[in-house]
């Protein structure tokens, strides 16, 4: 039998706790930071780190994606009464809802230059950059996503053809490729 594995911060947060507003500042001290050098941080972390990346402070992938979804988290629940992660909705299907909003409405194609730019990215330091500023907008209109699923695309950003699998499935949501039509198979 294999241990379950502890619910990451965002699954398990409750909006207006007596001590949201507190963590979700300390993880907002965490943007710009690499990963783990933010002890504000530490106590929020649930990744698990090989022995050797917890003894010698070695870099890690899994620490670095969480580190991004956490500061994430952070910027897009401030001032929300609900949660801002909601399980089974992905980023491009929250950004498919941010391009229909009034922001975007008369200009879509401001929002898929910048969607573009997201998913260009080659690196998990510039990829967050990119996201932080679409978290930001889709704070603006309430708009939640699946913070797991990000925090698993973020750690599959660090391998090419992974990325480009997260690329793939971030731009069907985003266009909405999906035909729920169709039952054939065909």
């Amino acid at each position: 039998m294999t241990a379950r594995r502890r619910p990451l911060y965002w699954e398990d947060f409750t909006p207006g706790a007596l001590r949201a507003g507190a963590e979700l500042a300390a993880l907002r001290r965490g943007i710009g930071q690499e990963p783990g050098n933010a002890p504000d941080m530490w106590r929020f972390h649930r990744v698990r780190i090989s022995e050797y990346e917890a003894q010698t402070g070695a870099p890690s992938s899994t620490l670095a994606a969480e580190h991004t979804a956490l500061t994430l988290f952070a910027v897009h629940q401030q001032s929300q009464r609900t949660s801002m992660h909601r399980a089974k909705n992905g980023l491009g299907s929250a950004l498919r809802t941010l391009r229909q909003s009034d922001q975007y409405r008369n200009n879509p194609e401001a929002l898929d230059t910048r969607v573009n730019a997201l998913a260009t990215a080659e690196e998990v330091g510039e990829l967050a950059h990119h996201l932080r500023g679409l978290v930001t907008q889709l704070r603006g209109i309430s708009q939640p996503f699946d913070y797991t699923a990000l925090f698993y695309d973020v750690l599959r950003w660090h391998t090419p053809e992974a990325r480009d699998q997260v690329r793939r499935r971030w731009g069907a949501q985003y266009y909405d490729w999906a035909d729920t039509e169709r039952t054939d198979g065909a």
